[in-house]
């Protein structure tokens, strides 16, 4: 890769970001596409982030990717926000357009792609159970809601956390029956014995630790659980669920998906189907 003062720079920016495998899906694919451009990781702390922002504007940065913990954050520092960011009350892209800087979220379309591909998940009418109250379980969310689920239960230590999503949201999705509950809950129980599908939106297991807010001894067998803490060869969570016989599957799809669609807004090149996954598989 051949770096010179006319190629674009894009990355990421959290707090971690050293697990981040977007700098290798993006990369292959400029390099692929001949697009003179660099994609790099940016460690920033919650309390440098505003400076974050005016140093894309200063340095002309061409977009970035926003993750965990800035995405809800992030939103008071841009310039324009899309539609359906600004319904999500989340960003996890950002174009640089002439020196403003324009908030998307691509989290949402990417997560409903991978849970149907991956699991076969059929949205309509079905109970689902989010664990975490962030940026990307306001994503799911939406995605959901949009897709016609009956019922979406939030659960989160923090329970006002979960209570401002339902906030938040319930307003545009009438149709979807919203319920906020503590781990701590009874409730909590018998909202994951009937759930169709539960999600760990949290970052709980970024590094291998267990979920021991989520008791699979209660769960039922036909559930579908998915995992965004992503790893190309499974993270230990998966690992144990499927050699319990649950349908389940990591992030490592809607990492995908969602970069497809990033690399669209920052490009205009339609990525085919699947093109990010596969770079992720056969690299790591």
């Amino acid at each position: 890769m051949l770096i010179s003062g006319n190629s674009k720079i894009y990355g990421l920016l959290g707090d971690p970001v050293s697990h981040s495998l977007s700098p290798l899906m993006h990369n292959h694919a400029f390099k692929e596409y001949n697009i003179d451009a660099v994609y790099l990781p940016f460690h920033v702390l919650p309390s440098g982030l505003s400076k974050a922002v005016a140093g894309l504007r200063a340095l002309n940065i061409s977009g970035v990717n926003v993750t965990i913990p800035h995405k809800e954050t992030i939103l008071a520092f841009l310039d324009e926000i899309d539609p359906t960011a600004r319904t999500i009350g989340a960003v996890n892209t950002i174009v640089n357009d002439g020196g403003k800087l324009v908030g998307y979220n691509t989290d949402s379309s990417g997560f409903l792609r991978s849970v149907c591909q991956e699991l076969g998940f059929q949205s309509v009418g079905q109970q689902v159970v989010l664990l975490g109250a962030g940026g990307a379980c306001r994503a799911a969310v939406v995605a959901l809601a949009v897709a016609g689920v009956q019922s979406i239960v939030i659960a989160n230590r923090n329970l006002a956390r979960a209570e401002k999503i339902i906030c938040d949201l319930d307003s545009f999705f009438p149709a979807v029956d919203f319920n906020a509950l503590e781990y701590s809950d009874n409730d909590y129980i018998t909202a994951i014995s009937t759930a169709d599908l539960i999600v760990n939106t949290t970052s709980v297991g970024l590094k291998g630790e267990k979920i021991k807010f989520l008791p699979l001894e209660n769960i039922k067998g036909s559930a579908l659980i998915y995992d965004m803490i992503y790893s190309a060869t499974g993270t230990p969570f998966i690992k144990s669920l499927r050699s319990a016989g649950w349908v389940c599957a990591n992030g490592l799809g809607m990492l995908a998906a969602q970069g497809e669609d990033t690399f669209f807004y920052w490009t205009g090149i339609q990525l085919p189907g699947g093109y990010m996954q596969k770079i992720l598989v056969q690299q790591r």
